[in-house]
């Protein structure tokens, strides 16, 4: 594990901030590494508000998708909602058709099969509207790439509107609107937005022509604040307003869906960190194990005792998924070991038996153990299809691009792709995957790496600095959690392993005479014996309040120590 202490900013800016702010000079310069360096920065971040979302119909297109929209409902045409199987797509689906349904009544949804018809828009999802007498697809967290589909449907007289957020090709669909923030020629002020976020700017555009404010289209939040949480699109800007009140949302009035699948966690208030861990897995394990329209059916259903049934169901789903990925990963493992590739460059294994729907997970389990690129390959149809997933820094989407003459087809960004390829073209693609990264990987991007934020004493850590960190709050990439170093400490003799293979590690530290602190590091069982005899350490760590029994108490989440 590499530790690496971000770079400080200068003392001038810190100075200036720290007096602005009346702050530490160490909370100064987190705030600077953030992109925060004035008070009116600081004033938004802190205090974040819905004021501060910006007009959608600065979106290119969206005159015209409204437009279109609208003249839909005049002429009472049928509508069809159509979104991929992940949280972003089942969550974008389940906003704009049930904002819609609000006032219009003829309106479908529609989430392709992962297996049978893949990522994205579908030719059997286009013939399933023509068939239906569907005249206009609202197409969300999908679409900026399908040119063709696009072209097939409006043979038969269906026109599309695209809500997308990936980066889109040479050319765009014919579409009467593509909403997408990343289009060059698209001047939103802010283009991280996820699929949700693209969906709810819609709903904010339409809200407009029916004299609602901000205020009526807050309910809708909590799938906001659930799809940034699970596509890991940078916390910041717009993003963070939208995760913030969402939060607020999850955590007092959610909808039934959400809150039959946070019934059973025993949590008072959620954070952003719950929503990755509690809410996402659940709502993707749908689209993993059965269908993504579980999981619309979930996020849609108003009856409180209807929705408690779909989630049981879908909490079904995510323990299949466990297992499966608890399984699948052990034979990874042991493919490995027994075609003697722990010192490769790569990981690359396959099983025919494998189940797609969890290859991705089964991968970032993989890096766990053996840091590096990887890819987990299984059959589908008659070919083979692949996740990868990647470490900190290495692009493994140009690493393919490089053997892209063993593959049939390959799509992604730089820590996860998929692929297929023909089985006869595996062992060749292997070699020359291997030899790629081999060539272009850097030593130090196979080690684990810890960014730390700040070296800081005990006696730093107060209640003021504990109520400012809260207001960190919600973290996420570009605004991640504050990771501290602190020097020359020791444990008081409490040391202790906790697990079935005694696998944590449980401390009660102190700097000096610096008042005692409960440390816990998950999976850090094995390096006991540097803390024994009272033996000096350094740790990172992570500052968290641990709820217990009612009371609060101030815990380090240990991340290594040496």
């Amino acid at each position: 594990m590499r530790w690496t202490l971000k770079p400080k900013p200068t003392e001038e800016k810190i100075e200036h901030l720290a007096q602005a702010l009346n702050v530490e000079e160490f909370v100064a310069a987190l705030l600077i590494q953030r992109g925060i360096e004035t008070f009116e920065q600081a004033r938004l971040f802190f205090r974040p508000s819905l004021d501060d979302l910006h007009d959608p119909f600065l979106m290119k297109d969206m005159d015209k998708a409204v437009e279109r929209i609208e003249k839909a409902i005049a002429n009472q045409e049928n509508i069809l909602v159509f979104g991929d199987y992940d949280v972003d797509g089942t969550t974008a689906v389940s906003l704009v058709s049930s904002y819609l349904r609000t006032f219009y009544p003829n309106v479908a949804t529609y989430i392709p099969d992962r297996y049978a018809e893949g990522y994205g828009i579908s030719y059997k999802g286009i013939d399933f509207a023509d068939d239906n007498g569907f005249s206009l697809i609202i197409a969300l967290d999908c679409g900026i790439k399908s040119i063709d589909h696009v072209a097939y449907a409006k043979e038969r007289n269906i026109d599309f509107i695209i809500c997308d957020h990936h980066r889109p090709g040479e050319t765009l669909p014919e579409a009467v609107a593509v909403l997408d923030p990343k289009r060059e020629d698209c001047h939103y002020p802010y283009d991280e937005l996820c699929g949700c976020g693209v969906g709810f700017k819609l709903i904010q555009a339409l809200g407009t022509n029916r004299d609602q404010t901000i205020e009526d289209l807050v309910l809708y939040l909590d799938l906001v604040a659930t799809a940034i949480a699970a596509d890991i699109v940078p916390m910041t800007g717009e993003n963070r307003v939208l995760a913030y009140f969402g939060l607020q949302v999850i955590n007092a009035e959610p909808r039934p869906g959400i809150k039959a699948l946070v019934h059973q966690v025993k949590k008072k208030t959620l954070d952003i960190t719950d929503v990755v861990f509690i809410i996402a897995p659940r709502i993707n394990a749908a689209g993993r194990i059965k269908h993504g329209n579980h999981a619309v059916e979930l996020l849609t259903e108003f009856n409180f005792e209807q929705a408690q049934q779909f989630a049981s169901e879908i909490e079904q789903y995510n323990s299949d998924r466990k297992d499966l990925d608890k399984q699948i990963t052990k034979e990874a493992l042991l493919q490995i070991i027994e075609n003697q590739e722990e010192k490769n460059f790569t990981s690359v294994v396959f099983q025919e038996d494998w189940h797609k729907g969890v290859i991705g997970i089964v991968a970032s389990r993989l890096i766990e153990t053996y840091y590096r690129p990887t890819l987990v390959f299984t059959k589908s149809g008659d070919k083979y299809a692949a996740s990868a997933r990647s470490v900190k820094g290495f692009d493994v989407y140009n690493a393919l691009e490089a053997c892209s003459e063993h593959l049939e087809q390959f799509g992604g960004h730089m820590y996860a792709a998929g692929m297929t390829l023909k089985a006869e073209n595996y062992q060749n693609f292997k070699n020359a995957f291997e030899k790629i990264v081999q060539k272009t990987i850097q030593p130090d991007q196979l080690t684990p790496e810890i960014a730390i934020d700040a070296e800081i004493s005990f006696g730093d850590i107060t209640p003021k600095l504990i109520r400012i960190l809260k207001q960190f709050e919600p973290f996420g990439p570009l605004n991640m959690t504050p990771v501290f170093l602190t020097k020359k400490i020791k444990d008081t003799g409490y040391a202790k392993t906790l697990g079935s293979d005694e696998e944590h590690l449980k401390l009660f530290v102190k700097q000096n005479n610096s008042e005692g602190l409960t440390a816990i590091g998950f999976g850090l069982g094995n390096k006991k014996e540097i803390t024994d005899n009272q033996k000096e350490f350094e740790a990172v760590y992570c500052i968290d309040e641990n709820e217990w029994k009612d009371k609060v108490s101030i815990q380090l989440r240990l991340k290594d120590i040496k």
